[in-house]
């Protein structure tokens, strides 16, 4: 990936051109919102932009043509972060502007892509009838409105998470080439405010009395919290020195207990937030 950032970086031809193939190639097109998120860190949201629309034409053409706008929300999700990243040096605005163009996606998934989101409800539906026949005579008529809130909050939670993971990775990318060691030392560093952790947390049980989709509102609220709680984990084992089994098995952990350890992320984040454990624990060696 070095070698493609050393490409891209080259020129707007190259990188106009690595950002437009890998978007119109299927399964491709999360290379080419890292080469835009790349591109806006290191030059510039307008000569970002320029490069972006080359992009941007195969993502409208999936999204419109064939109804599938992923690759159209996550190159928006980077091209957002990306920008407020570099204007504001700040994760944490980066992830709540991250967050907000996420829940915009929710609210209009329903409206611009209606088609797409009804074949997912019945597929849902079918699933359930079929293999959970029990749970859906007990829910009834209420399992196609679940159905209907999980799917549009999971796709636009989807987009979100993609986003994040390619802003993180163009990212590095840019410090991996005029930086290094700079991401790992940031990504280390982040942590939300108390402020800012308390209202994602009251944001997330706030759906319901706002009258929106209580899953998407979890969903776009929750992240900044899991993602502050993450580097908290990556921070403690880097100052402390430890092995990167240690991160190996929290990721296992993460992928094996799932809501579990994620409610437990959201209370160390919100813990973190106002009492910053990284800065109450001594390092294991002497900072250089």
């Amino acid at each position: 990936m070095r070698a493609l950032a050393q490409f891209v970086m080259r020129g707007p031809m190259q990188a106009a051109g690595v950002a437009a193939f890998t978007t119109a190639v299927p399964l491709l097109f999360w290379i080419g919102a890292a080469v835009i998120g790349l591109v806006i860190l290191r030059l510039g949201l307008r000569q970002g932009l320029s490069i972006g629309l080359w992009a941007l034409l195969p993502a409208l053409g999936w999204s419109w043509f064939g109804q599938d706008p992923t690759a159209l929300a996550v190159l928006l999700e980077v091209a957002l972060m990306a920008a407020v990243l570099r204007t504001s040096q700040s994760w944490q605005k980066a992830l709540l502007s991250g967050s907000a163009l996420a829940l915009i996606f929710g609210l209009l998934l329903p409206v611009l892509y209606p088609g797409l989101l009804e074949q997912l409800i019945q597929t849902g539906v079918s699933f359930y009838q079929q293999y959970n026949a029990e749970v859906a005579r007990e829910m009834g008529a209420q399992l196609e409105p679940v159905i209907r809130q999980t799917m549009n909050a999971s796709m636009a939670g989807t987009f979100l998470v993609a986003g994040v993971v390619l802003t993180m990775v163009a990212r590095s990318w840019q410090a991996g080439l005029y930086n290094p060691g700079g991401f790992r030392k940031e990504f280390h560093a982040l942590r939300l405010s108390g402020p800012v952790a308390t209202m994602c947390i009251v944001a997330m049980f706030a759906g319901p009395v706002l009258g929106l989709n209580s899953l998407l509102v979890a969903w776009v609220a929750g992240l900044p919290p899991i993602i502050a709680a993450v580097a908290l984990v990556h921070g403690v084992v880097g100052r402390k020195g430890l092995s990167k089994q240690w991160l190996v098995m929290f990721y296992i952990a993460m992928l094996l207990l799932g809501p579990s350890l994620l409610l437990l992320l959201l209370i160390v984040a919100f813990v973190d937030s106002w009492l910053d454990i990284r800065g109450r624990i001594k390092p294991s060696k002497p900072a250089e």
